[in-house]
């Protein structure tokens, strides 16, 4: 969680890749449900937010792109070992009744990743349900790719999207406060 203070106004940014843009969903939720803190901006990268694993892109990307469905089968099996918890919100976020009321969030996927067709889908009801979106697929990339800024210039690229993603937030928060 990022927070971010200009004068009497408190900014608070949620965000994290994988598993931790799950826990960022997830953080916005409940939230928004319980009614604070206000957050103003969740950064979603390649987040899971649907345990039940039954997209298409699990099976296409499920080998040979760096995470593998079985090495999801296997965290998923630590984290959530009784089956009926994949139905939770909590673990599938893209579950919840309503995304209605999210903070503004930009999205981020990668072609080559068994998450692409449930992060899509998670920005795409989030859109559908009022919610500002920025969506951006990197179709040639695997999943994890932001971590390797050192090696891949996309990395690099998409590190700087998302930061200037977060201060053009900031921006707009700041200038509604004022």
């Amino acid at each position: 969680m990022e927070v971010h203070q200009r004068g009497q106004h408190r900014q608070v940014a949620v965000g994290g890749d994988s598993a931790g843009g799950t826990l960022a969903t997830v953080t916005a939720l409940d939230a928004r449900d319980r009614g604070g803190p206000k957050i103003d901006f969740q950064l979603l990268i390649y987040p899971g937010t649907d345990q039940r694993a039954g997209h298409a892109s699990v099976t296409r990307n499920g080998e040979g792109y760096l995470l593998t469905k079985k090495s999801m089968e296997y965290f998923r099996g630590h984290y959530l070992p009784n089956p009926k918890d994949y139905l939770d919100w909590r673990a599938s976020p893209l579950l919840a009744k309503s995304l209605a009321g999210l903070p503004p969030a930009y999205v981020i996927t990668a072609g080559f990743d068994p998450l692409l067709d449930e992060g899509r889908e998670y920005a795409e009801r989030m859109a559908k349900e009022g919610v500002e979106v920025a969506y951006r697929e990197y179709p040639d990339m695997v999943h994890g790719f932001i971590l390797f800024g050192g090696v891949l210039d996309t990395a690099n690229a998409a590190v700087a999207e998302c930061c200037e993603k977060l201060r053009e937030r900031w921006k707009t928060v700041a200038h509604a406060a004022a």
